[in-house]
C-alpha cells in the first residue's frame, strides 16, 4: 500500500505543473501580458508540432535505455529540478510585456524547453504504472489513486492558483508549485521499481516500433476518442477564466469566486472514484467510458445558458460526475494495448506508447489553441475592454460548452471501433501470464 500511494503521488507532480500551465498561460499571456492572441494561437501551433517530434522519440529513447538504476526511473530522478525551474521561468518573463514579438520570442521558447523537460519526467513515470502494477485488481486501485492525486493537483491548479497569483503575484505561484513538484517527484523516485526481466529484453528498431503501434487497431482507437476528450476539458478549461471574467462579471479582486469554480468539478469528482472503478470491473473499461462520455457531454449542456454565478455553480459541479471516469478508465485501456501488443511483438514497449499518445493527444491542445485564436479574432474579443460585445460573449459560451459537445460526439463514435474487451480481452490476459512466466524463467537461468 506505501508503495501503491506514494508512487501514485507523482501524478499529482505532473497534474500540477501541467493543468496549471493550461489552464492559466494563454490567459497570462493573452490578458495579463497583452500579447497578441493571434501570436499565442500561432506559439500553442509550433508548440503542438514540436510534439510530434518531443513525445514518440522521448519514449523510443526510455524503452532502449539500460543503466543499473533501470530504464525509467533515472529520467525522473534528474529532470525534477529542471523541470521546476522551467515551470517558474513560465511566469517570470524577463522580457517587457510591450515588447510584442520579443515577448512571442521568450513565450516560444519557454513552452518549448517546459514541454520537453515535462514529457521526459512524466512519460516514464507513467510507463512504470504497467509494468509495476500487472493484474487488473491492482491497475484498478492504483489507477484510482492516481486520480486522486490527480484531481487534488487539478484543484490546486484551477482552484487555489487564482488565489496565489492575486496575492502574491504570477511569480511566486511559479516558483511555489515548481519546488513542490520536485519534491514529490522525489518521494515517488524513492519506491519506484522496474521487472529486470524486461530490461533484458532485445528492442524493437525504431521503423518496426512505430509500425507496431501504429497499425494496432485498439490503441487507434483509444488515442482518437482520447484525443476528442483532451479537446473538449482543455478548451474548457481554457476557456473558464476569460468566461468567468466577461459573461459571469466576476471581478478579478474576487479571485475565490473564480476559485471555486475551477475547484467545485473536481470536488465531485472524488466521491464518483469508487463507482467508476467498479464500473469498470463489471462492465469493461471501454463500455465504462462510453458511458462517462455521454454523462459530461449531457452536463455541458446547462452551461451553454448560465448567466450568474449561481448557474455556474451548478452547471460545473454535474461535470464532474462524467469526469471522474474520464480520468480514471483510461489508464485501465492502455494497460490493455501494451499488454497486447507484447504479445505481438515480445517486448515491452511503456515508453512509446505512452510517447505516441502524448504526442497525439497534443494535438487536441494545438486544436484548442487554434480554434481559441480563431473565435477570439471571428467574435471581436477585446482585452482591454472590460465590457465585451454580444457577439465576443456568444464566442466565450461557443467555447466552453460548444465545441467540447461537438468533440465528445465525436469521441463517442470512435469509440465503438475498440475491440480489445470481452473474450478477446480474457484470452489475450491468459497468454501474456504465460510469456511473463517465460521471461521470469529465462532471467533465472541467466
Amino acid at each position: 500500500m506505501k508503495t501503491k500511494i506514494l508512487y501514485s503521488s507523482g501524478s499529482f507532480a505532473t497534474t500540477l505543473v501541467y493543468q496549471t500551465f493550461t489552464t492559466l498561460v494563454i490567459f497570462f499571456y493573452v490578458d495579463t501580458l497583452k500579447l497578441d492572441p493571434g501570436l499565442v494561437g500561432l506559439g500553442w501551433a509550433f508548440y503542438g508540432i514540436w510534439n510530434a517530434v518531443n513525445d514518440p522519440l522521448a519514449g523510443y529513447i526510455g524503452d532502449r535505455t539500460r543503466t543499473r538504476w533501470g530504464r525509467r526511473i533515472p529520467y525522473i530522478a534528474c529532470g525534477a529540478v529542471p523541470l521546476a525551474i522551467s515551470f517558474a521561468l513560465l511566469w517570470s518573463p524577463p522580457v517587457p510585456a510591450e515588447s510584442g514579438w520579443a515577448l512571442f520570442g521568450y513565450f516560444l521558447l519557454i513552452i518549448f524547453c517546459f514541454d520537453t523537460l515535462w514529457t521526459l519526467v512524466a512519460l516514464n513515470y507513467t510507463a512504470l504504472f504497467p509494468e509495476m502494477f500487472v493484474t487488473v485488481a491492482d491497475r484498478a486501485h492504483v489507477s484510482a489513486w492516481r486520480q486522486v492525486f490527480n484531481v487534488l493537483g487539478v484543484f490546486c491548479a484551477m482552484g487555489l492558483s487564482p488565489v496565489i497569483y492575486s496575492f502574491w503575484g504570477w511569480a511566486a505561484l511559479g516558483w511555489l508549485y515548481g519546488l513542490l513538484t520536485a519534491a514529490v517527484l522525489f518521494l515517488t523516485v524513492a519506491v519506484s521499481q522496474e521487472r529486470p526481466e524486461f530490461g533484458r529484453e532485445q528492442p524493437l528498431k525504431l521503423s518496426e516500433a512505430l509500425r507496431a503501434t501504429i497499425v494496432n487497431r485498439a490503441f487507434g482507437a483509444f488515442i482518437g476518442t482520447l484525443i476528442c476528450i483532451w479537446l473538449a476539458f482543455q478548451m474548457i478549461q481554457a476557456t473558464l477564466p476569460f468566461f468567468a471574467a466577461y459573461v459571469l462579471q466576476i471581478p478579478k479582486d474576487e479571485p475565490m469566486k473564480l476559485s471555486a469554480l475551477l475547484a467545485l468539478p473536481l470536488i465531485i469528482v472524488l466521491p464518483t472514484l469508487p463507482w467508476w472503478r467498479h464500473a469498470a470491473v463489471r462492465w469493461g473499461a471501454a463500455t465504462a467510458l462510453a458511458w462517462a462520455i455521454v454523462l459530461f457531454a449531457l452536463a455541458l449542456i446547462p452551461l451553454w445558458f448560465v448567466q450568474d454565478f449561481l448557474g455556474a455553480v451548478i452547471a460545473l459541479g454535474l461535470l464532474g460526475v462524467g469526469l471522474g471516469g474520464l480520468w480514471l478508465l483510461p489508464d485501465l485501456l492502455i494497460a490493455d494495448i501494451i499488454d497486447e501488443d507484447e504479445l505481438t511483438t515480445g517486448v515491452r514497449r511503456e515508453g512509446l506508447y505512452f510517447g505516441m499518445n502524448g504526442l497525439l493527444i497534443r494535438f487536441a491542445f494545438t486544436l484548442q489553441g487554434l480554434i481559441m485564436g480563431a473565435i477570439f479574432r471571428w467574435s471581436g474579443y477585446q482585452p482591454d475592454h472590460a465590457q465585451q460585445t454580444p457577439e465576443a460573449l456568444w464566442g466565450l459560451r461557443l467555447l466552453i460548452a460548444g465545441v467540447p459537445l461537438v468533440a465528445l460526439g465525436v469521441g463517442w463514435m470512435i469509440l465503438r471501433w475498440y475491440d480489445l474487451t470481452g473474450e478477446r480481452l480474457a484470452l489475450m490476459k491468459e497468454q501474456l501470464e504465460r510469456l511473463h512466466a517465460q521471461k521470469t524463467e529465462r532471467l533465472a537461468k541467466l
